[in-house]
């Protein structure tokens, strides 16, 4: 099956996007949704974060305190480096487990991290959703639960937006209105079916 890897700095826009190749009838795996699943009350996932982090990282119903968490490990390098540990490689076998049940010419896969974790070999092709810098921080601060130093952090924890482009092999551009973003998701949609269909297409990276 066609992979195609959906990547882009946070407040692009890709889970808008995400949705709207669903639409089509095409098979989403989210990373982000996954690592949710994974650190559900009970899990082994959040016992390991608990036990790496301490017991303040949950809340008194005993599930993560996500907030709180993603503060400290992208103002520390190091405590973001062992949260990846724990996490990546459950979400990248479940990723590969899900995929396997699919019936369908190609599916997506979010992941906000693909180009800084190095994982583009698993994917057929790199779709980056791209906003302008200034409407990125825009979107993101109007938010709920998220202020402008953790901002910040996040986004100097990313790829910058050229390295980003570069290693693109189609891009979304977000910066208009709902109908214009449609229109790019379809148009890709007809190509993304039509390389499905032919010879299996090779990596960018090969």
């Amino acid at each position: 099956m066609l992979i195609i890897g959906l990547t882009g700095g946070i407040g692009c826009g890709k889970s808008t996007v995400a949705g709207y190749f669903a639409q089509q009838g095409i098979p989403v795996i989210d990373a982000d949704q996954l690592a949710r699943e994974l650190v559900a009350p009970g899990s082994p996932a959040l016992k390991e974060i608990a036990d790496a982090f301490g017991p303040d990282t949950l809340l008194a119903d005993g599930s993560l305190d996500r907030p709180q968490l993603r503060r400290r490990v992208f103002a520390d390098p190091t405590q973001r480096r062992r949260l990846e540990t724990i996490l990546h490689p459950r979400i990248y076998a479940e990723m590969r487990r899900r995929t396997q049940a699919l019936q369908a010419p190609y599916c997506i896969w979010v992941i906000p991290l693909l180009l800084e974790t190095g994982k583009t070999a698993l994917v057929e092709r790199v779709l980056v959703v791209d906003t302008p810098e200034s409407l990125q921080r825009q979107r993101v601060l109007a938010r709920a639960g998220m202020d402008e130093d953790t901002l910040e952090a996040i986004l100097r924890s990313q790829v910058s937006r050229g390295e980003r482009l570069h290693a693109a092999d189609d891009i979304i551009v977000n910066n208009a209105d709902l109908t214009h973003l449609q229109q790019q998701v379809s148009a890709l949609h007809h190509q993304y079916l039509a390389l499905a269909n032919a010879a299996s297409p090779q990596r960018k990276n090969d």
